[in-house]
């Protein structure tokens, strides 16, 4: 099964074609840190993280993750061996929260961009995440959360994405 970023406003996964929206400044083959760009390539998926209090049910093949209150992201390029990692949130490390207020991150997956041998400052938190009004991400690729499950019913652990 392979996720398609087909353009700026549309993922095709299958015969389903479904509206999204990406990076402020487009996709970039060389992403950094904080360029609000969308990373191009050949990526596979990490595992579903979701909200349990806000999600109920969900249907899906990839492994779930509960996101807890003390759930963060490293994006300090100052911390090498935790740069995009998910960690225990410490106000020594600079993150993006997963716990949060509004519903980006209800449901959230990890797009696997520079994450074997990580480089810091290259870009972290490239996640599919939540959207309710298709703003440009800070690199992110975001969808409707109707979308969203269907995608999950769609795909599996062997998934890849492809944001050309």
């Amino acid at each position: 099964m392979t996720i398609f970023l087909k353009n700026k406003h549309t993922l095709q996964i299958d015969d389903f074609n479904f509206k999204c929206s990406i990076g402020k400044n487009g996709l970039s083959k060389r992403k950094i840190e904080g360029d609000k760009k969308t990373p191009r390539g050949s990526f596979r998926l990490g595992s579903l993280y979701f909200r349990k209090d806000r999600i109920k049910f969900i249907k899906s093949k990839l492994n779930h993750v509960k996101i807890k209150t003390k759930m963060g992201w490293c994006d300090d390029v100052n911390v090498p061996k935790k740069y995009n990692k998910l960690i225990k949130i410490n106000n020594k490390i600079r993150h993006e929260k997963l716990y949060r207020k509004d519903n980006k991150y209800d449901l959230l997956i990890p797009i696997k961009y520079n994450w074997k041998k990580t480089v810091p400052g290259k870009g972290s938190c490239i996640f599919i995440h939540l959207t309710k009004n298709y703003k440009p991400t800070a690199g992110c690729i975001a969808l409707k959360k109707k979308d969203f499950f269907i995608m999950l019913k769609l795909i599996n652990k062997n998934t890849k994405i492809i944001i050309n």
